[in-house]
């Protein structure tokens, strides 16, 4: 039997159950099928085979209202294992369905597939989705528009049309053996030949320009921006030159009107943003940059445009560019991030944690570790470039996690992830000692109870290198409620958390030689993993998971498994 048919096998019980509970729940189920196979294009003067789904880069965009049920069948025709994350979405007792391998399944094999089921709870704006195995998801992903229930309205004003965005990164080689060339010297990987926007590099780059991606606006209209930073290893600056604009929502979650004329976004993470274009009929540029606190050189110091064109523009009028903040302005980034503030209103209430039951302090950061005998190591000084949370640098299992918290197969993890930095240092200071540069590898789980109330500060490191951490909870949203540089004071720094209308996210940034807290109620059963979202960091082992129990009744407690779970 051909791989499709058994793929539409399974798929048929599947859907005969979820018509079941969308007529008890009058939600409407929206089905896709996902293939992923090659494709040859020419980027950058050459040609490249890569990964992508249904032949597109960025892939095909869900759309969905709130309340919706998604029925994705993914195909694996490539040659690489393959999983499909949904990020940013909830995932409510369907942990089975969140796609990252060796945490909740096993990857989908060359020649395999699996059909993931989830509702959308609680969530408008713009998600995305993404490969979530290796560096595949450099061109496996594309964006998820969640639209207010049905008979609903945008808690903001109307506006004429929509534009997605999708910020990616791009390499003049296959970005799995960049990596694997990484971890097989410890090196840091190659940096990117280029970023773009909905696939395209734009004018910058050479044999680029006939591609790059236009859109057209009408005078005096109000548009939506839909924007994702897929990118991998970079975080970005975004700016439309000569128009200001209003950030909506981040990460599916309203925001109050927030007035800028320049957006920050990490990896991983999304705004929905409104502008009007108000300015003289023309042609303005759409750029994006990297912000980066290393020296130059270290990263992708390009930027990506697309073309803005008012109706009526003269042809031969070349495009006006935006002035960019130079890459390391750490000043707008901070400017930026506290400037985001949750809507709060009757409609979409803010339920920020005000007592906690679970308090962890963790430290995110950089490190080296000795060449083993024998080898030859890429890293400085012939050491291995390594990442860690409170001195843990994680190891994925050969045996997804949740399968073996569900089956009770013992030896795949522990629960002994410690809830406080194991020794207590000057973390943000110079000169740290290099006994505490090289971390211990282990795959350390913290076991959380349903329903408890959590609160995480991700505290920045200088171990080898300073640098910013966007760090993204699967499972969940949460509430930023703090932020500051230096080293965090359990004491003090709590006095001046915002518990009122803090931003609430998926994925946020820990500032340079700073750290990040926030707050969330676990009331969703699973293993859902903790983890930096520049791969190069998350490769090398920035990682951590929670195991939170089942709570009382069937509503609170997780799904059993889909019978076409891969296993490994």
């Amino acid at each position: 039997m051909s791989l499709e048919r058994v793929c539409a096998f399974r798929l048929f019980f599947l859907i005969s159950f979820v018509a079941c509970l969308a007529a008890i729940t009058n939600a409407d189920v929206h089905r896709y099928t996902f293939i992923i196979e090659p494709k040859t294009i020419s980027r950058l003067c050459q040609q490249h085979t890569i990964p992508v789904v249904n032949g597109q880069l960025p892939g095909p965009t869900l759309y969905v209202h709130q309340g919706d049920i998604v029925v994705v069948t993914a195909i694996n025709r490539g040659q690489h294992n393959a999983t499909i994350h949904w990020h940013g979405v909830r995932q409510l007792r369907t942990g089975w369905a969140d796609g990252v391998g060796y945490v909740t399944q096993c990857p989908i094999q060359p020649g395999g597939c699996y059909t993931h089921r989830f509702t959308i709870t609680g969530q408008e704006g713009t998600l995305w989705w993404h490969a979530h195995d290796s560096w595949l998801r450099a061109t496996v992903h594309g964006a998820i528009v969640i639209y207010p229930k049905k008979g609903s309205l945008y808690p903001f004003r109307k506006h004429h049309g929509e534009i997605p965005i999708i910020i990616g990164e791009w390499w003049n080689r296959d970005p799995i053996s960049v990596v694997n060339q990484a971890l097989l010297t410890g090196a840091a990987p190659n940096i990117s030949n280029a970023f773009t926007i909905n696939g395209q590099p734009g004018d910058l780059y050479p044999c680029s320009a006939p591609e790059t991606f236009r859109v057209s606006v009408q005078p005096g209209k109000t548009y939506l921006l839909r924007i994702v930073n897929a990118a991998l290893n970079d975080e970005h600056f975004f700016k439309i030159a000569n128009h200001e604009l209003t950030v909506v929502a981040v990460d599916a979650c309203y925001t109050k009107p927030y007035k800028t004329d320049v957006l920050f976004m990490a990896p991983g993470q999304t705004a929905d943003v409104l502008f009007t274009a108000n300015q003289p009929v023309g042609r303005y540029y759409m750029a994006a940059r990297a912000y980066s606190t290393q020296q130059s050189g270290f990263f992708d110091n390009t930027t990506t445009t697309a073309i803005l064109e008012y109706l009526g523009h003269n042809l031969s009028t070349t495009p006006i560019l935006p002035n960019l903040p130079f890459y390391n302005d750490t000043a707008t980034v901070t400017k930026f991030s506290n400037g985001l503030r949750s809507l709060a209103s009757k409609e979409h209430p803010v339920e920020v944690p005000q007592k906690i039951n679970e308090s962890i302090i963790s430290t995110v950061g950089l490190g080296l570790l000795p060449c083993k005998p024998g080898q030859t190591c890429g890293g400085p000084n012939g050491t291995r470039v390594t990442a860690s949370m409170n001195n843990i640098s994680f190891v994925l299992p050969t045996i997804a996690l949740l399968q073996a918290a569900y089956f009770g197969i013992n030896g795949v993890f522990t629960t002994d992830f410690p809830v406080n930095p194991p020794v207590v240092f000057n973390y943000t200071g110079q000169n740290i000692p290099r006994s505490l540069w090289a971390p211990i590898y282990g795959t350390k789980l913290k076991v959380v109870e349903y329903n408890c109330t959590v609160q995480m500060v991700f505290q920045a490191t200088n171990i080898f290198v300073a640098d910013n951490h966007p760090m993204h909870l699967h499972g969940y949203s949460f509430y930023v409620v703090g932020q500051g540089f230096g080293n965090y004071n359990p004491e003090t720094d709590p006095l001046k958390f915002n518990l009122v209308d803090p931003p609430k996210r998926n994925t946020v940034g820990v500032p340079v030689n700073g750290w990040t807290a926030i707050r969330f109620k676990a009331d969703n059963p699973g293993v859902w993993f903790v983890h930096c979202h520049l791969d190069d960091h998350l490769s090398w082992g920035l990682n951590m998971a929670f195991l939170v129990k089942n709570g009382p009744g069937y509503l609170a407690t997780l799904e059993p498994p889909p019978p076409d779970l891969p296993w490994c």
